[in-house]
């Protein structure tokens, strides 16, 4: 497993630095603060863990309650036009189309646990019309690679992980849009390979539509920068309340009870957020002792330079790479190592800002890749890797420049 590599590697070299600066350096100091590093991490994941639960029982309240609601089935009925011309070679009325609708619908509202079980539903669905059982067919590949760019509407975990902030969804609109250009580059990437037009006048009217109000809104940022943060606040709110708005509103009209589908979503939340302790802990820790020893500080410093000799002078993003370069491996490491840079830096710091934006704007794709393929038995996966990575390169870059744009 790469993560476990990852892991006992950043320890290893770590305590190997710590000995290198302490015997033969004479640097006494760096002991110590390894060890205390050590606990600090331990305690800081602990602590965060008490701003996670409660945020995680908020939202997936609400969420539940939009679930209930059948908010569900109306996002699928509304981009059900859209997936019919990138999926040419599934069979009108067959099954997949259904499941494929509903598994992007819950990613989308950040439905993780349903959209799992509806995304190996659909694989399994497209398996049975693929002709070479153990090859990745062209609708398989496009259905991951947008799953792996996943457009996500709501951020949750973001969101619960930022509760201590002074605004905590200030981060909401810069995701929206990243992770909307990194979907649209893996689409754009797939529909190259497959031959897929994307001329379409349907397709223009989805694509065309997202790409022109996001653009709108950049131009207006980049014209008034002083309002960037303002905006993001604002508009995004607007969008966040509406959703929530709609939901209430639509489990009233399924006759749902809104108050139990929420205390039933938070008890939920609840127990997502206990278990992502244990693996933020010990990302955290190890990362933690990464820096200490000087290790990362090291690497990043390589980079930041490397970044100043082409000529670029902004470098708040490099502090944030930790994230990108776990996030294609491991969502809770990503997410400890985006922890880390919120204690080292400061909530509402440019660095937390560019890497939450960077956790929000890329996916798992190492990880969806290989459960999704694995659950049909497919061995070659053909160009689904280098796809999902292209999009998740491009939605890091996104996140930094749209970072900068609004909070920059």
């Amino acid at each position: 497993m790469v993560l476990n590599r990852i892991w006992f590697g950043m320890f290893l070299i770590a305590i190997a630095l710590g000995f290198y600066k302490t015997f033969l350096l004479g640097d006494y100091a760096v002991m110590k603060d390894m060890i205390d590093s050590l606990s600090s991490s331990a305690k800081v994941g602990f602590e965060l863990s008490l701003y996670l639960t409660g945020a995680m029982c908020l939202w997936l309240g609400i969420m539940r309650v939009g679930e209930n609601g059948g908010a569900i089935k109306l996002l699928t009925k509304a981009v059900s036009p859209l997936f019919s011309k990138l999926f040419p070679d599934i069979p009108e009325g067959h099954p997949s189309v259904g499941s494929m609708m509903m598994n992007f619908s819950a990613n989308m509202l950040g439905l993780d646990n349903a959209a799992t079980p509806l995304g190996l539903k659909a694989m399994k669905e497209l398996q049975e019309i693929n002709p070479i059982k153990d090859r990745a067919s062209n609708a398989q590949i496009m259905f991951l690679v947008l799953n792996t760019s996943g457009l996500t509407i709501i951020p949750i975990s973001i969101f619960a992980l930022r509760s201590g902030a002074e605004s905590p969804t200030e981060v909401f609109l810069p995701i929206l849009i990243s992770t909307f250009i990194a979907s649209l580059a893996g689409l754009i990437f797939v529909a190259i390979r497959q031959k897929i037009n994307l001329f379409n006048p349907t397709v223009i009217s989805y694509l065309g539509g997202l790409s022109l109000l996001i653009g709108l809104l950049l131009y207006y940022v980049v014209q008034h920068p002083s309002q960037g943060e303002a905006v993001s606040v604002v508009v995004g709110g607007g969008i966040m309340f509406s959703i929530i708005s709609v939901f209430i509103l639509l489990a009233i009209r399924k006759k749902v009870n809104v108050y139990e589908s929420f205390i039933d979503g938070a008890k939920g939340g609840f127990n997502v957020a206990i278990s992502i302790i244990p693996y933020l802990i010990a990302i955290l820790c190890a990362i933690a002792l990464f820096r200490a020893s000087g290790a990362l500080d090291g690497i990043l410093d390589a980079i930041r330079w490397l970044v100043l000799g082409v000529g670029l002078s902004v470098t708040e993003w490099v502090d944030a790479l930790p994230v990108a370069f776990m996030k294609p491996l491991s969502g809770g490491g990503a997410r400890g190592a985006y922890v880390e840079v919120m204690n080292n830096f400061g909530v509402g710091s440019l660095q937390e800002l560019i890497a939450a934006t960077m956790q929000g704007s890329t996916e798992t794709t190492f990880y969806v890749l290989a459960v999704y393929f694995g659950s049909v038995g497919i061995k070659k996966t053909r160009y689904a890797v280098t796809a999902g990575l292209f999009a998740d390169l491009i939605g890091i870059i996104a996140a930094i420049i749209v970072s900068y744009i609004f909070f920059g």
